[in-house]
């Protein structure tokens, strides 16, 4: 394996265990209000995707781009719909 991919699934590793402990200390009445703003915040995965699928040296390259940028508008989109449907709740 390259040092390139054992560091980034040594980064992956780690994000993984901080998120599992962050989510577990969230109180219930939080947690939809909560997630559903760090749903709206995963545009910066979009961005981040965009750049992977750019270069066109390899087609796997730009098809796992694709999926990212996918999966992570879906994320963004839902994330808005969950908070505008809780705003949506304290109106009268």
């Amino acid at each position: 394996m390259s040092e390139t991919l054992i560091g980034a699934l040594f980064v992956f590793v780690l994000a993984s265990f901080a998120g599992f402990e962050v989510i577990t200390k969230v109180p219930p009445t939080l947690h939809t209000p909560l997630m559903s703003g760090a749903n709206a915040i995963s545009g910066i995965a979009v961005i981040g995707a965009m750049v992977v699928a750019g270069p066109k040296d390899n087609n796997f390259i730009v098809i796992m781009g694709l999926v990212a940028i996918t999966l992570a508008m879906i994320n963004v989109v839902g994330g808005f719909m969950v908070t505008d449907r809780m705003l949506q709740m304290f109106k009268k």
